[in-house]
């Protein structure tokens, strides 16, 4: 009913933020985007989700599509309902759920707030299949160059199956990956170095 809404950014709340558009004020619960919105008073593009229910209606929004749709699988596991599906995007970048849940991490999910061990393992059995693997590595790819030697996804793939070699579950080798500057011109070789010495400053 509302994919998006664009206006300005009136307020930040605790929970959300506030977004003004056509002299209406719209308030949008949020996860946590720290970082991600533009200052009080600029223009803001937030993609939003109407969730409504007998006692309830209520609008949420999210920095990006990506996240909107993960959003949307989340509520549909059982038990998960939208404040917990927040709370997993408020404490998991999209990229780290989807690594998480591809290789049955649950003790990462359960990191969550309101996400026992049992909510997570269910989690990942509901939305296993629902994923590609290739999806996890497709955002991340797209934030750097190919390399001129081989695909971004080869290099971070590579790199993140020696992390696991090493101990490290899929979602912390990812973090890793991502917390490296100038990935771009490296080989496997050397952005698994760099990325390991992003896993001891965690």
């Amino acid at each position: 009913m509302l994919a998006y809404i664009k206006g300005t950014l009136t307020a930040v709340t605790d929970d959300g933020i506030i977004i003004e558009n056509n002299g209406i004020g719209y308030d949008i619960k949020t996860p946590d985007l720290s970082g991600q919105l533009p200052a009080v008073g600029n223009s803001c593009t937030i993609y939003t989700y109407l969730y409504v229910r007998e006692d309830m209606v209520c609008l949420y929004g999210f920095s990006s599509k990506q996240q909107l749709k993960t959003f949307k699988l989340l509520i549909t596991v059982s038990g998960i309902g939208p404040k917990a599906a927040m709370g997993i995007l408020s404490t998991l970048t999209v990229d780290e759920l989807n690594f998480a849940i591809l290789s049955d991490d649950s003790k990462t999910i359960s990191k969550t707030p309101g996400i026992g061990p049992k909510g997570a393992k269910r989690l990942i059995i509901e939305l296993k299949d629902k994923l590609d693997l290739g999806e996890a590595f497709e955002s991340f790819g797209q934030e750097i160059e190919m390399s001129t030697e081989a695909p971004a996804e080869d290099v971070m793939s590579l790199t993140a199956q020696g992390l696991v070699s090493l101990g490290y579950s899929n979602s912390e080798a990812l973090r890793a990956i991502r917390a490296v500057n100038d990935a771009e011109t490296m080989d496997a070789e050397t952005l698994l170095s760099e990325a390991l010495k992003k896993l001891l400053t965690f």
